[in-house]
């Protein structure tokens, strides 16, 4: 069985992406194909078929391999709560909290988790396509890493380097990843790709050559900019604020960038309709009152956010838009806030305590218990559709008599205010039924094409696995699988 890994001269430099569009590839080409990421770091994740989570882009990258996403997949991910503090999830199960200290000695001992769930990947498929997270050149983090080198070297997986043209400075992040990093290291890395090029790759000849001469490595290709990109879900939070154009004629819904926003790759499908204009406010910013729905996303820490949802003024604009008879839309941690109050008498979050909510629902929410993760299926606005529950706490009051959604089992979810003007939901990932998009679309008076989500994704990763076919060497690539580090 074979294995490669693809590491980065930093975060952000399309890691994610390349991977993905390898396992179509792979696949396309007739080999079975698992992606594996040692340790994520992200608030964007997806439920497994055996019930537990794992990073969003491991997700999207087994719909590209063509298998159900399963923890082994990524089995360590770390989910930030405060600036210092992040909750521990190993095989999928929380196995409690790791401040910024601590992590560094604990993470080695996770080393085991690792390549268990590796071995089991490794024994199913032809071929294992590994990402690394962040960067090998951190060398200051070296010691006890498991999502790089410490990966690569205990597993014995050769790497390809990546690094991102249009940030600038290629030339350099990749020499110098090469003159900074341990030469043992450095061994293991056989070649790189230059990722996110603009123009014509010819003009680039000369740097190419020239990174070859100074690392010593040989190149697998250069990757044009990649348009399908935007059709895919986005993990990290750092592409939140990145705008588009708006037209005149599109309906806006209208997020808050909360500190600790979690899954909100909930709004894609809407992002991806031609008909609305999804506008991420970030801190500092108004809530646009043109807006004709305001959505409360998901979060990490749900007493946080509320603090910082009210020292934005956020809740005032809320209110504003309601007052004015337009629907708010609450999402797990979201959905929380809209209550009247919020508790953790537990200290589920941070230190034990409570916060008021900003009352529309009549409702409260207590986060004690275990941690809810099910994928559902369900009714609500009249249409089916299907998602997942990833939370803690439960929500009770005389509003949630008028549920937002009938689950399997007939089982309520949710909440609607009696002006039906405020909705709250536990359910993420809803928003890819074809069905409920365009019934939330009516209700703000807008039409709309309604494409079909999932087809939209197949086709984005077919579109960039044809591109990686014409412009990176993959048949060098599986021969560096199949050989190792031999």
């Amino acid at each position: 069985m074979s294995a490669i890994m693809l590491q980065g001269t930093g975060s952000d430099v399309g890691k994610s992406v390349l991977v993905a569009g390898l396992c179509r590839a792979l696949t396309r080409r007739g080999y079975s194909v698992r992606p594996f990421k040692p340790q994520n770091m992200s608030n964007n994740a997806a439920v497994t078929m055996d019930g537990g989570e794992i990073g969003r882009a491991q997700a999207l990258q087994a719909i590209a391999a063509g298998v159900p996403p399963h923890t082994d997949m990524n089995p360590v991910l770390l989910k930030p709560q405060a600036d210092r503090t992040s909750q521990l999830v190993v095989h999928g199960k929380v196995r409690g909290a790791l401040g910024a200290g601590n992590f560094r000695t604990a993470r080695g001992q996770l080393l085991d988790a690792v390549l268990e769930s590796y071995r089991r990947l490794k024994a199913q498929c032809d071929m294992v396509v590994v990402e690394g997270a962040g960067s090998p050149a951190e060398i200051n983090l070296r010691a006890g890493d498991i999502a790089n080198m410490g990966f690569a070297r205990a597993a014995n997986v050769p790497v390809i380097l990546v690094g991102d043209i249009d940030r600038g400075g290629v030339i350099a992040a990749l020499a110098g990843t090469r003159a900074v990093i341990d030469p043992q290291d450095a061994a293991m890395i056989r070649g790189f790709l230059i990722n996110k090029f603009r123009g014509d790759p010819a003009l680039f000849e000369d740097g190419y050559r020239q990174i070859e001469r100074l690392t010593g490595w040989r190149g697998f290709g250069v990757v044009p900019w990649l348009s399908a990109t935007a059709r895919l879900p986005s993990e990290d939070a750092v592409v939140l604020e990145r705008s588009r154009a708006r037209k005149g004629d599109q309906v806006m819904i209208a997020c808050p960038i909360l500190p600790r926003i979690a899954n909100f790759d909930d709004l894609d499908p809407f992002k991806l309709e031609p008909a609305v204009d999804l506008v991420m406010v970030p801190p500092g910013r108004p809530i646009p009152a043109e807006a004709a729905l305001i959505v409360l996303p998901g979060s990490k820490a749900t007493i946080a956010d509320m603090h910082a949802l009210r020292s934005q003024g956020w809740d005032v604009d809320i209110r504003a838009h309601h007052r004015q008879g337009k629907p708010v839309l609450g999402i797990c941690g979201g959905y929380q806030m809209l209550g009247r109050r919020i508790a953790d008498p537990d200290g589920m979050e941070g230190p034990p305590g409570s916060v008021e909510g900003l009352g529309l629902l009549d409702m409260e929410t207590r986060l004690t218990g275990s941690k809810a993760l099910e994928r559902v299926e369900g009714i609500a606005f009249g249409q089916s559709f299907s998602g997942y529950e990833m939370h803690v706490g439960t929500s009770a009051g005389p509003g949630c008599a008028r549920p937002f959604a009938m689950l399997d089992e007939m089982r309520s979810d949710g909440a609607i205010s009696a002006d039906g003007l405020i909705w709250g939901t536990y359910v993420h990932g809803l928003f890819t039924s074809t069905g409920l998009r365009a019934a939330v679309m009516d209700r703000l008076g807008s039409g709309s094409s309604f494409l079909d989500y999932a087809v939209s994704i197949e086709d984005a990763l077919d579109e960039i696995a044809r591109e990686l076919e014409k412009h990176v060497d993959i048949d060098a690539m599986v021969t560096l699988a199949r050989d190792g580090m031999s």
